[in-house]
């Protein structure tokens, strides 16, 4: 156990580095999949993402997982764990039997056992959610679920970040070329 919160301590710290580097926030998001599917020890981890009209979620990174698996069909956001954006956690152990997985026959042919579900939150708006996926059975502990929490709050903040970052950088692009506009550069 003691092992498990060093590795979960040390990824949370290579996470809130690659948070704070200058990074694109699709390498952001991708290397916070993987980070949490490592330390997990997880057969792989994706993170999704509310569509506007917040009726799906729209995988955003994932690690671990197939493309075939990725591309399943429309990830249902009522019909598949939807408790998560309610904002409860939902861990799931036999993830081809739960009527609470969308695609059962898929998974199972994934390789995916278990499945841990953790709502992304952002100023208390739930924005998404980040799942685990286990190749065996997997009863996630506490340290797992707080380990995979913190992560999913980290990745809510990049991606705001990233949205600020965005607008400033139009804002300023915008304010520089109205300023070049009305006052021209003289040739002294």
């Amino acid at each position: 156990m003691e092992k498990t919160v060093e590795i979960y301590y040390q990824s949370l710290y290579e996470v809130a580095a690659t948070l704070n580097s200058t990074r694109a926030s699709g390498d952001i998001l991708q290397s916070i999949v993987e980070n949490v599917a490592k330390a997990v020890g997880a057969k792989g981890c994706s993170l999704m993402l509310l569509s506007p009209d917040k009726k799906l979620l729209i995988h955003t990174a994932a690690y671990g997982l197939s493309d075939w698996y990725i591309r399943k069909g429309p990830v249902s956001a009522d019909k598949s764990l939807s408790e998560a954006l309610e904002g409860k956690v939902v861990a799931v152990l036999h993830a081809s039997e739960d009527d609470r997985i969308q695609y059962r026959e898929q998974a199972k042919k994934e390789g995916i056992a278990s499945i841990l579900s953790v709502p992304m939150m952002l100023r208390e708006e739930i924005i998404g959610v980040v799942r685990v996926y286990t190749p065996e059975p997997r009863q996630f502990t506490l340290d797992d679920i707080y380990f995979v929490g913190a992560v999913a709050n980290l990745g809510a903040i990049a991606l705001e970040n990233a949205k600020l970052y965005e607008t400033l950088k139009k804002d300023y692009e915008s304010f520089r070329r109205d300023t070049l506009e009305h006052h021209p550069l003289r040739d002294w």
